[in-house]
């Protein structure tokens, strides 16, 4: 195994350079969705490539058709070492409002939140230069103190990710050849608690259907028509109830073919992080757990698939009351899918369920609203057990490996475009404040996200 004890009291001792660095890249307000700031995130995006080919990177700008990427190259000191991808992105969240804000968004400083605790704040530290710059500091202090890398590095830095990414898949597309890696790292995750590193492996995939149930031609008088007429908004109801059955279980044929059940030594894992259904509901003033029954909420929100009402119309909603039945009813519904779940499949399944609980004399139009597959990083990966065990070595508790019920695009676009899977580690913590006022970024999640960086690429060499 690589001593790093050399590399990580080099990254203590350029710590306050390091500190200033990230300051200079938060005070560029890259904000990506408004276009007054397109130069800034110009700005943001030399910033970077000048830091990385300071470094010793082949880093150049890329133009897009919105902002640019940032692409930089490093070799290893041997030949056959690992090359991997890490990727963040530069842009940031509009600020508003303003008023909010303790201290100007871009002028940012470390504040004592109690004895004891230092955070960074400013918009951006925590999402993501703050957590990008961890990478680069690492790489810093690793060729400061041993003179070059241990493995291959290829870097992407994004400028669009705060406004829906619509210039990255393009770009995987056409420099496919040249991003292509053994797997990617992205740090824009978080820990489980201050004192606890995660570990991402499983990200949810995500299938969007809107439906519209259609009966008369016209709104129709309640008491002239009631008892006789088809309610569409009877009949999407009834579809909707038939979706669970009386065990919380998705009853669309067909559903749960491609799920898998959690290993038990992981399911073991998540009970020892103390989160039941008491704490994790009580947040939200809730009691009792829904879903599929004999699960615990980790599982539920982790590893388990869905299906959600997202949202229901139809008939007479304004103030006061009117006796009418409506011509047409629709709603929302999204599912969650884990696993191997193929997300065409389910949807040509769940359509083909909603049409056998249409009457004769009704209809129904479908608008689909997205499709993604699930992302499963395999739990005993030799990359994953590597990182696990130097995250481990750097925090006061072992790092555990976590499922993340929402997703993370890039992810998706990772494996599906250029056939690598990701390692998902991050710094950031749930009181972040990321996208609201007053972001901030533990000064501990930037020194000590420096040091497992340092950790995690002397792991991978080996």
């Amino acid at each position: 195994m690589t001593d790093t004890t050399a590399i990580l009291a080099k990254a203590d001792e350029n710590f306050s350079a390091s500190l200033e660095r990230l300051f200079d890249l938060v005070r560029i307000p890259s904000i990506s969705t408004d276009p007054a700031y397109k130069a800034d995130c110009s700005k943001a995006a030399e910033w970077l490539t000048a830091a990385l080919n300071e470094l010793g990177f082949e880093a150049t700008i890329r133009d897009t058709p919105g902002h640019p990427m940032v692409v930089a190259h490093h070799a290893a000191d041997k030949p056959d070492a690992p090359h991997v991808l890490f990727y963040g992105h530069y842009d940031v969240q509009p600020v508003d409002p303003l008023n909010l804000w303790e201290n100007d968004p871009f002028s940012p400083a470390v504040k004592e939140l109690e004895p004891g605790r230092q955070v960074i704040t400013g918009r951006g530290t925590a999402d993501d230069k703050g957590q990008l710059m961890t990478f680069v500091e690492a790489c810093r202090a690793y060729k400061d103190a041993k003179g070059g890398l241990p493995i291959r590095i290829t870097i992407l830095f994004e400028g669009e990710e705060e406004s829906g990414s619509p210039s990255l898949k393009p770009f995987l597309e056409a420099n496919a050849d040249e991003l292509k890696a053994e797997f990617a790292m992205v740090c824009d995750t978080g820990m489980w608690d201050r004192e606890t590193p995660a570990i991402a492996a499983t990200l949810r995939g995500l299938l969007g259907e809107e439906i519209i149930v259609k009966a008369a031609d016209r709104d129709l008088h309640s008491g002239l028509f009631g008892g006789a007429a088809a309610n569409p908004i009877h009949i999407l109801s009834d579809i909707l109830a038939g979706l669970h059955d009386e065990t919380g279980r998705v009853t669309v044929p067909g559903f749960y073919e491609g799920v898998e059940e959690t290993p038990e030594n992981i399911k073991a894992s998540w009970e020892t992080l103390g989160r039941g259904a008491d704490g994790f509901l009580g947040e939200v003033g809730l009691s009792v757990p829904s879903g599929e029954k004999g699960r615990s909420v980790l599982e539920l929100t982790w590893a388990r698939p869905t299906a959600e009402v997202n949202g229901i119309i139809g008939g007479y909603t304004g103030e006061g009351f009117k006796t009418v039945i409506a011509a047409q009813a629709s709603a929302k519904v999204s599912f969650r899918l884990v696993g191997e779940q193929d997300p065409a499949k389910i949807r040509e399944s769940f359509r083909a369920y909603v049409r056998s609980k249409i009457p004769a004399d009704c209809s129904v139009e479908f608008h689909e609203h997205g499709a993604s597959p699930a992302i499963l990083l395999g739990y005993d990966s030799d990359f994953l057990t590597k990182a696990k065990a130097a995250l481990s070595d750097e925090w006061p508790k072992p790092a555990v490996v976590v499922g993340m019920g929402g997703s993370i695009p890039i992810v998706g676009d990772f494996q599906k475009m250029l056939g690598m899977d990701s390692l998902m580690v991050g710094f950031g913590l749930v009181d972040d404040r990321i996208h609201s006022p007053n972001e901030k970024y533990e000064l501990a999640s930037f020194q000590k996200g420096i040091r497992s960086w340092i950790r995690i690429i002397a792991a991978l060499a080996v």
